[in-house]
């Protein structure tokens, strides 16, 4: 939980100053993370973290900047941030014990957020590259935070049985859900924050201060609909819970295309905001609660990666749908993410689960 918060911290500043989501590597740790081992592998992307970080501070020389951007640890989302993401989303259950897997990942997810907004509104300090030094600061405190892990977020025995592949039984499952994980994310694609705060200058005239301002609330708005997705997560399941306030939260997302004024503008995007991340405990405790315990590692770089593959397409097409007005990227996403709720819960309403991935009070609802 330290080593998310601090880290969100420098993505959070880092979701003002840079203009795009970068490249992740997740796919790396789907194959080799567990018997490499979590915590080297974790503590060897904070290295890499502080390296690609300052070489953003400190060169603006393309080939730097690319390499850098490829190690997949420099992020400007908070919330799930590449192969970080996918190595805590196996550690956390695996030493849970009898703990609820969704409240655990709501407490994970309310942490990122509230680091990752002070560090946006840290942005109204300055907005100089040398800012990015933040990162291998981060790092360094995240590494120590991290030291002393013990061996329990290892997979452990079960690498001394005769080797399986990554997904050994939950393939076509995960296959499945990274399918649409990634048409979720290429719909999402379209509006980044970065695209935001580009409307509501150009069509609203909105200063960098109140942009910084409302991503502040906004962080705030969705720490308190992680909190609210696990008490929801209790009641009526987690694909419910996943589907139930995603779906409407893409209508208001659509409906900011017609906007009148930069206030119309804001609530709407509040309002959205409030349910538009309930789904993200609830969808990272449902991807460990459909595999085996030993698939957690690869199931999570497989479906977190497929998420990063098709975002950086949808930019492109923003670009070339702004010609129908600056307010049609919102409405294409609303589209595309609307049925990757509907499709979701199509395939997934009658999978079951892994009990012991949750709670007592999850359990009866899950699917």
């Amino acid at each position: 939980m330290a080593g998310q918060g601090a880290r969100a911290l420098a993505y959070g500043l880092g979701s003002v100053l840079i203009g795009v989501t970068l490249a992740r590597r997740g796919l790396l740790l789907a194959r080799h993370g567990d018997r490499f081992g979590r915590r080297r592998a974790y503590r060897l992307l904070f290295v890499a973290m502080a390296l690609a970080g300052t070489v953003f501070a400190l060169t603006g020389w393309l080939p730097a900047l690319v390499a850098a951007a490829l190690t997949g640890t420099v992020s400007t989302d908070v919330i799930e941030s590449g192969p970080f993401t996918s190595l805590e989303q196996a550690m956390l259950p695996h030493v849970a014990g009898e703990q609820d897997t969704t409240r655990l990942f709501g407490t994970y997810n309310t942490v990122a957020t509230l680091a990752g907004s002070l560090g946006a509104l840290t942005a109204l300090l300055g907005s100089s590259p040398q800012w990015l030094l933040a990162y291998p600061v981060a790092a360094a405190a995240a590494l120590l935070a991290t030291a002393r892990l013990s061996s329990a977020v290892e997979l452990g025995r079960e690498l001394d049985a005769e080797p399986l592949p990554p997904l050994h039984r939950s393939r076509g499952i995960v296959l499945r859900l990274s399918a649409l994980f990634a048409l979720d994310s290429f719909g999402g694609g379209f509006v980044p924050q970065t695209f935001i705060a580009y409307l509501f200058v150009r069509k609203y005239d909105a200063s960098p201060q109140t942009i910084a301002v409302v991503f502040f609330a906004i962080g705030l708005l969705q720490a308190l609909s992680f909190q609210g997705a696990v008490w929801l997560a209790s009641r009526i399941g987690l694909l419910r819970t996943m589907v139930f306030t995603h779906l409407p939260s893409n209508v208001l997302l659509a409906a900011i295309a017609f906007a009148p004024n930069l206030r119309a503008a804001i609530a709407l995007l509040l309002a959205r905001s409030v349910l538009s991340q309930a789904d993200v405990p609830a969808r990272q405790a449902y991807v460990v609660a459909v595999v085996d315990p030993s698939e957690r590692t690869a199931a999570a770089a497989y479906t977190n990666t497929a998420r990063y593959l098709t975002r950086p397409l949808a930019p492109l097409l923003a670009g070339a749908a702004l010609r129908g007005g600056l307010g049609l990227p919102f409405l294409l996403a609303g589209l595309f993410k609307s049925v990757y709720d509907i499709g979701l819960y199509t395939l997934f309403r009658r999978i079951p689960t892994d009990q012991t991935a949750t709670s007592a009070g999850t359990r009866a609802a899950v699917t």
